[in-house]
């Protein structure tokens, strides 16, 4: 078995064992489903390759403003990151992505790879949406305000709230 081989079937061992929702696409590429509290699902795509295991998981839409504060935030974030880094597609939106040698992949280590990109992603959700979403996130509190519908989902933004309306 090559070690290629050896790292598909220790990805696929490692998910079956874990309780979370996953599929194998194609043969060494897999999909998981990691669940958080604020960023409620971040998707995430496994790719054992000929010399790499791949991981690439979106995080956030591009910014609708004040991009270079988010990027550079995402930037100063990369340097205390274990397995992976802020990256951007050419769209601008924003990803977690890293890879690790084949001979590294263990069930340890695809737990441990997972486990960063759930934190990573839901640690950073609410400061990337705060940083480059605020005027959508303001409009969004406005309306709902004036029109008497539930702001739970809003409540990790009350620095946005709009400064006339009781908290």
């Amino acid at each position: 078995m090559t070690e290629q081989q050896q790292a598909v079937e220790t990805v696929r061992r490692t998910l079956g064992a874990s309780e979370l929702e996953w599929q194998e696409i194609s043969d060494g590429v897999f999909t998981v489903v990691l669940p958080g509290e604020r960023k409620l699902q971040t998707p995430v795509r496994l790719d054992v390759g000929a010399h790499a295991l791949g991981v690439h998981a979106f995080v956030a839409r591009r910014p609708d403003e004040n991009h270079e504060r988010v990027y550079r935030w995402l930037l100063e974030r990369n340097l205390k990151m274990f397995g992976v880094g802020f990256a951007l597609d050419h769209m601008g939106d924003i990803y977690l992505d890293g890879r690790l040698p084949l001979s590294t992949v263990t069930p340890d280590e695809v737990d441990r790879l997972l486990g960063a990109v759930l934190t990573y992603s839901d640690e950073s959700f609410n400061t990337i949406l705060e940083l480059g979403f605020a005027s959508s996130i303001r409009k969004e509190w406005e309306w709902r305000l004036a029109r008497g519908e539930s702001t739970k989902n809003l409540e990790a933004f009350q620095a946005l709230r709009p400064a006339d309306e009781p908290s």
